[in-house]
C-alpha cells in the first residue's frame, strides 16, 4: 500500500479514497529479485482508483477498487499472452537485437526491431546483417564510446551499468532530483464538468499519439474505463503488429502524417475537440512542429497533456531515444538482476515493467488531472519517463528468493484471459486487473488495424 499511497499523493488524490482500495497477494508472483508484482499492483490500482474518483465526481456512488498482485503482474505481460485465431506469435526481437560485449568487455544491448534503427547500427559499425559480424566489429570498440557514437548516428543502444554507476552518471543524478511523475498547471481555462455518463470516462476524448508499449497501454487503460480513444498513427512509421493488437483493444485508429500539411491540420482539428492528449515523442519534437503542451493548451484551453519520454525531460540524455529493455540496461536493473541470479552479464526483468508501469502512471495522472480540471479549471501537463518509473521500482527494495518463483506460461493464466472479436480475427487477451465495484472495466470497442478509421471524433 505504501507504493500506491506515494503515487496517489503525487497526483493530488484525496487520501480518504485509499480506504476504498483492497490489495491482495504479494511478491514474488514473477521470477525477479524486484517487487515487479507489487509495483504492477500499485500502478494499476492508482489508475483504477482515479477512474473511481472521476465516477464519483460526475455523480456516481463511491466504489471499491481491488487489485490482486498476480493479476496485475499478468497484465504487465499482456503482449506475451495474446493469442489470435489463425495467427502465430511472431518473434519478439529482430535477429541482431540483444546483448553483445565490446572490446573492453563491457556489455551493450542493441535494439534493432525497427528497420531504420537496424540500418543505423549496421552502418556505424560497418557490419553486415548478422550477429557474428556485429560482434566482430564491436571488438574494436569500448562500450561507452560505442554507445555514444551509435546514439549520435540514430541507433538505439545502451551499455550495461551497475546501479552505482548509474547513480553517479549525470543523467542518473538529474533523475534523482525529480519526482516519479510531474503534474502541473500550464494555463488558464474554465472548468469543464464531466456531465452524465454510464462510465467514469464516458464522453472523454483521448487523442493517442503514441507507439510501442507504454503510451498505448495508457490509452488502453483509459479505454477500459470508458474513454473515446482515437489512436493516430503515421503510415510512414513502423510498428510492432502484435503489440498494436494487444494495446489496441477499446480504441479507434486513423492515419495522419505530420510531415504533411493535411496531417498537421488533422491533428490540430482533433486537438480542438480533445480532452486528453497523450504523446510519446522525444522532448521538444512535437513542440518544434507546433504541437507541444503550450500549443495544445492554446488550441484547446482546458486540455490535459500527457508526455512520455525514455530518460525524462531533464539532464544530458533528455533527447535520447530509448525502450524499456535499454533503460533497464542503462539504469542498473540488468546488472542487479544478473547479480542476484548469480549469472555473468545482464538479466532482464520478467516483464516490460517500465513500459507497463509508465503506461499505468500516465493513465492515473491523466485522470487525476482531468478531475482537477473539473474542480479548478486550467490546462494541465503530466510528465512520465521510463527511467524515473524504473527508479521508483528500484526504490521498492528487493525480494529474497524472488528469482525462484515460477515463470507463468499461457496455460497458467487462463483464468485471467477473455475472448473477443477484433479486426484481426478472434482473439484472447488479458483482462484488466483493476476490479471496480460499480463500473467494471471493459473494452467497448474491438482491436482494429491502424488507420482503419477516419481522423474525426465519434458522435456516440
Amino acid at each position: 500500500m505504501d507504493a500506491l499511497r506515494e503515487i496517489w499523493r503525487l497526483g493530488g488524490g484525496d487520501p480518504a479514497a485509499l480506504e476504498r482500495v483492497t490489495l491482495t497477494g504479494r511478491d514474488p508472483v514473477l521470477p525477479s529479485s524486484f517487487h515487479v508484482g507489487e509495483f504492477a499492483q500499485a500502478t494499476i490500482a492508482a489508475a483504477g482508483l482515479a477512474a473511481a474518483e472521476l465516477w464519483k465526481l460526475r455523480g456516481g456512488r463511491a466504489q471499491r477498487v481491488s487489485v490482486d498482485a498476480r493479476a496485475a503482474a499478468i497484465e504487465f505481460r499482456s503482449e506475451r499472452y495474446l493469442r489470435v485465431t489463425g495467427m502465430d506469435l511472431p518473434p519478439m526481437w529482430d535477429t541482431i537485437a540483444g546483448v553483445y560485449r565490446a572490446g573492453d568487455r563491457r556489455y551493450v544491448r542493441l535494439h534493432t526491431n525497427f528497420p531504420h534503427h537496424r540500418r543505423a547500427l549496421v552502418d556505424v559499425l560497418g557490419a553486415s546483417d548478422s550477429r557474428d559480424s556485429v560482434q566482430e566489429k564491436l571488438h574494436g570498440w569500448k562500450g561507452e564510446d560505442f554507445e555514444t557514437a551509435a546514439t549520435a548516428a540514430g541507433a538505439v543502444v545502451a551499455m550495461m551499468r551497475s546501479p552505482d554507476e548509474w547513480a553517479a552518471h549525470p543523467q542518473g543524478r538529474a533523475l534523482a532530483r525529480l519526482p516519479l511523475f510531474e503534474l502541473e498547471r500550464i494555463g488558464d481555462a474554465d472548468s469543464r464538468p464531466l456531465g452524465a455518463g454510464a462510465r467514469p470516462l464516458s464522453g472523454v476524448r483521448v487523442l493517442d499519439l503514441t507507439r510501442v508499449v507504454a503510451g498505448p497501454v495508457c490509452g488502453r487503460t483509459l479505454a477500459a474505463h470508458g474513454a473515446d480513444v482515437l489512436r493516430i498513427a503515421s503510415p510512414k512509421l513502423p510498428f510492432f503488429p502484435w503489440i498494436v493488437i494487444d494495446t489496441g483493444r477499446g480504441k479507434r485508429s486513423a492515419w495522419a502524417d505530420l510531415e504533411t500539411p493535411d496531417g498537421r491540420e488533422s491533428l490540430a482539428r482533433l486537438l480542438r475537440g480533445a480532452d486528453v492528449f497523450v504523446q510519446s515523442y522525444r522532448p521538444g519534437t512535437l513542440a518544434a512542429r507546433g504541437f507541444g503542451p503550450a500549443d495544445a493548451a492554446r488550441l484547446r484551453p482546458g486540455i490535459v497533456c500527457v508526455s512520455l519520454s525514455a530518460y525524462s525531460h531533464a539532464g544530458p540524455w533528455s533527447a535520447r531515444r530509448g525502450f524499456d529493455s535499454l533503460v533497464q540496461t542503462a539504469t542498473g536493473f540488468n546488472h542487479a538482476e544478473g547479480a542476484a541470479a548469480g549469472v555473468q552479464g545482464p538479466k532482464e526483468l520478467p516483464a516490460q515493467a517500465l513500459d507497463h508501469g509508465s503506461g499505468q502512471l500516465m493513465a492515473a495522472a491523466a485522470m487525476l488531472a482531468r478531475a482537477r480540471q473539473t474542480r479548478e479549471g486550467g490546462s494541465w501537463h503530466v510528465r512520465v519517463s521510463l527511467a524515473q518509473t524504473g527508479r521508483f521500482l528500484f526504490g521498492l527494495g528487493r525480494v529474497d528468493g524472488g528469482l525462484a518463483a515460477k515463470d507463468p506460461g499461457v496455460d497458467d493464466v487462463q483464468d485471467r484471459l477473455e475472448d473477443s472479436d477484433s479486426g484481426f480475427g478472434r482473439l484472447r487477451g488479458v483482462r484488466h486487473a483493476a476490479e471496480l465495484s460499480e463500473t467494471p472495466a471493459h473494452f467497448a470497442r474491438p482491436a482494429l488495424p491502424l488507420g482503419s478509421g477516419v481522423p474525426e471524433w465519434s458522435e456516440a
